[in-house]
This record gives structure tokens, sequence and C-alpha cells, in this order.
């Protein structure tokens, strides 16, 4: 313990260092300025640099600011604005300033801390706020207790991205799993419109950006089912994947696989949105921000899969990176359960064909299967590739086809002609209905993941409409009544 306490004490000293004048800039951690070997020899700092292939010095900034976001609202605020971490840099709230938060001399950054004491809980959201210290009392006990904090959690080397355990759930009829998902992280810019414009008009409507893309949505909706999900995907170091990231731990979500990549922006997708329901979507990705052979073989990605009881992916990936998955998945013994979706189309699925027999359901639109196939007989050309299992969903109802089953589910009643989030409902709903099993999924499964793709009836953000177990139960309750 005393060697821990002495490490500890060596990584404030550094910290404390770091935060004089402009704060914490890999330029100072490469100067001869400040010996901070204690920090850069961290055993936290040195996996998030192997695993992004970073130099240490680069992987400073976003592992202190993973840590920072755990510690409770005052030691966050204090070290968020003393090394200048940019935590706040989108806040929304017309009293906080993030030039003077974030100011290029800690003197000021620490007035601004204390004038704005107030504003800044209320902007994290703090369940109690502390009297505001003066400039004084600051530099003395919360500040030392703050920057001890984060020392200690860098100590720890608890992995970068890793989100604590939930020890708030009951144990009653819960269902336990744990599930990887491979696909996008994106921020979704919603477009609410009165009708999708057609070429040479103009459409009235709203805006909302909000955290988006299809692996993020079924981490998200396979979380608010009660299971372990690790979500892998790739963000940008920006204030986008920071909010990504902050989402994502809300929604209990893991973070350990998600890859941060240097100087990229985040992927964009549009999402225009009918009051019917019917949408159409623009992807603006950036090609850097996406997986890599690299990153499939890391030792976390490894485990994560070989760990798991199911596996989710979607298309979002490169074509070479969902070749590579699926050939992971079909060498582990024993074998996860492999839930594919077949969106958005990929060019060449021919590459994709050897590779079908390890899935064991395929779900897609008409239309995606077709674009997968080629030909309208989709489903039965899956099966021959050696898909266990083929879902086809096209407005709210599914059509199954396997050796054991041939049934079609028709649509609950529903308001909308469309939801941007039932197919990753419907994935996340299978998938949940299995690990509670531990069976293939019968007639009744199928049905109740159709229910789940009604339960995301909204205009809003898409992984926000993400149904609980007991709201998709009380859509089948009701369902059966009626008939």
């Amino acid at each position: 313990m005393a060697g821990n306490d002495a490490a500890i004490e060596a990584v404030r000293n550094v910290l404390s260092r770091l935060r004089k004048r402009r704060g914490l800039r890999s330029n100072r951690l490469d100067s001869t300025e400040i010996d901070a070997a204690a920090l850069l020899d961290l055993r936290v700092i040195a996996q998030h640099a192997d695993r992004l292939g970073l130099r240490r010095q680069d992987a400073v900034a976003p592992v202190l600011r993973e840590m920072v976001r755990r510690m409770p609202a005052t030691d966050r605020l204090i070290a968020d604005a003393e090394l200048a971490l940019g935590l706040l840099d989108d806040t929304r709230s017309a009293q906080i300033d993030p030039e003077r938060l974030y100011a290029e001399d800690l003197g000021e950054r620490r007035e601004y801390l204390c004038r704005q004491w107030r504003p800044l809980h209320e902007a994290v959201k703090a369940e109690t706020i502390p009297p505001a210290p003066t400039l004084s009392q600051l530099r003395r006990t919360p500040e030392h207790r703050a920057f001890t904090e984060l020392a200690r959690l860098l100590v720890d080397g608890t992995t970068y991205g890793s989100h604590p355990a939930d020890t708030t759930a009951g144990t009653g009829d819960q269902v336990r799993g744990r599930v990887t998902v491979v696909g996008d992280a994106v921020i979704d810019h919603l477009y609410r419109v009165e009708r999708i414009p057609q070429a040479h008009s103009t459409a009235t409507g709203s805006f909302i950006a909000h955290p988006g893309g299809k692996g993020l949505a079924r981490a998200v909706a396979l979380a608010r089912l009660g299971l372990e999900v690790h979500l892998m995907a790739a963000v940008g170091d920006d204030e986008a994947g920071r909010q990504i990231l902050d989402f994502l731990h809300d929604q209990q979500v893991r973070t350990d696989l998600i890859k941060i990549v240097p100087s990229t922006p985040t992927p964009v997708t549009a999402v225009i949105v009918a009051p019917s329901g019917e949408q159409a979507i623009i992807a603006c990705k950036a090609d850097p921000a996406v997986l890599t052979a690299e990153d499939l073989n890391s030792p976390a990605t490894h485990r994560a899969l070989r760990g798991a009881d199911a596996v989710l992916m979607s298309f979002e990936q490169p074509v070479p990176i969902l070749e590579h998955v699926l050939a992971t998945v079909g060498a582990l013994e024993p074998r996860p359960t492999l839930i594919v979706h077949a969106a958005p189309p990929v060019t060449r699925p021919e590459r994709l064909y050897p590779h079908l027999r390890v899935v064991d359901y395929l779900i897609g639109s008409s239309d995606e299967l077709r674009m997968l196939t080629g030909t309208a007989e989709a489903a039965w050309q899956l099966r021959m590739h050696g898909v266990e299992t083929v879902c086809s969903i096209d407005d709210f109802g599914c059509s199954v086809r396997s050796d054991r089953l041939n049934v079609d589910i028709p649509p609950f009643p529903a308001l909308l002609t469309g939801s941007p989030g039932a197919h990753a409902a419907f994935s996340a709903a299978l998938a949940y209905r299995l690990l509670r099993s531990r069976h293939p999924a019968d007639t009744g499964d199928f049905t109740w993941a159709t229910a789940a793709m009604v339960a995301t009836q909204s205009l809003d953000d898409v992984p926000s409409a993400m149904p609980p177990a007991d709201r998709i139960d009380h859509i089948v309750k009701l369902a059966s009544e009626e008939r």
C-alpha cells in the first residue's frame, strides 16, 4: 500500500505541474520542462497507447479526459478546468463561457471556476453543490483532493474506457448475458420535416444532434434490456467523440473497445424523418474513423469476442473488417450466437459469401437482403450459403425462414409507417430472448422482437426510443388481448 501511495503522490505532482499556464498539452510532455515519467509509465497510459498505436505522450489527454469523467462533480470540474481538458467545450448554458473556463492562464481559470461555481455544477447535473470557495480556499483542500483522486484513478490502472459494473440492478428475473456489438458510433443530425424533399424543392422542419449509429443503437437497446454490452467502434478525438463516450457511459454500455482516432472528426449521419416515420439517410463518414485489422487483432478484442454469449454486427465497417470479424467468430469454440444486420449495403457483397455459414440470424429489409444476394429469392439463397435463419423485416412485420421455421409475423398496430430504430430494437430483443432461453429462437421469440419494433415509434433521436423489456411485454399482452 505504501508503494501505491508513493505512486499516487508522484503522479499527482506531475498533474499539478501540467496544469500550469495553458494546461495539459502533449508538447509539454515532450519537453524537458516536466519530468512526466511517473505519468507516462502508468499501465493505463501504456495500454491505451499500444492499443491505438500512439505515442504515450499523445495517449495522456484522452485517458485523462476519461478518468476525469468518472470523478465526483466538484473534483471533475476542478480537474477539467485547471488542466484545460475541455469537457464543457460544447455546453449550451448561457451562464458558462468555455473560453474563460479554459483560458490560457491558470489563474484566470481558477478565478472563473470560483465565480461560476454554481452554474458549472448545475451544468454537470451535480446532486449536491458545496459552497463556492474563495481563490485561496480552492488552492488548498479542493485542489489537493481532486488531483489526488485523479492520480489514484490513474495508478489503480482501471482499463481506459471500461465502465464500472452496475450494482443497482435487481437480480430477480434479470437475464444474464454478455454481448459484443460491432458497428458504428456517430453523431446523428436528425431533421424532422413536413415531407421528404424532392429535387428542386424545399421542406421546413426542425433539427437536433444526438449520438447514433447502428452499432450504438443496438448497444443501447441491449443495455436497456439489462445485458452487459461492449461496443466495438471508432470515434474521433473531438467533442463529438467525447459526447458519444459520455452518452454510452450514461447508458451503461462498456466503451473499452471503442477506438479514439487522433486528429480525426467523428462521423456524422443525416437522418431526415417525415411525420409518417418515412426516412432518408445521408452517411457522411470520415474514412480514418473506422476500425482496422490491428484493432481486431488486439488481445482485448479477442477476449471480447471469445467471452461473448452473442455478437451483433451490421455492415457499417469496411468489408475487410467485416470479413475479419466473421472469420474470427467462426473460428471460436464454443462459438457465440451471431446476429447480423445486412445494412448498409456493401460493394462486392460476394466477398462476404464464404463467411455467411457462421451467421445464426441474418436480419434485413427485403431490399437490403435483395441487394446482398442480387435476387428476389434472398432468403433461399442466403440459407444455401449457410445462414441458419433469415429474418426479413418490412413495415413492422417479420418473415422468418429456417430449417425449423417458416413463419410470417404480422405487424403490431402502429401509428407510424416506419421508425429509424426499429431494426436495432428487433436485433437486441432477439438477442435478449436467445440468452434468456439458451435455445434457438421460436415463433414466440420472433413475435416479441417484432413487438419491440413498434415500441420505438418516435420522431426523436434513435437511441432514446429503445424500449425496456416491460414495455415490450406490455405491447405483446395488449395485442394478445385484442386478438
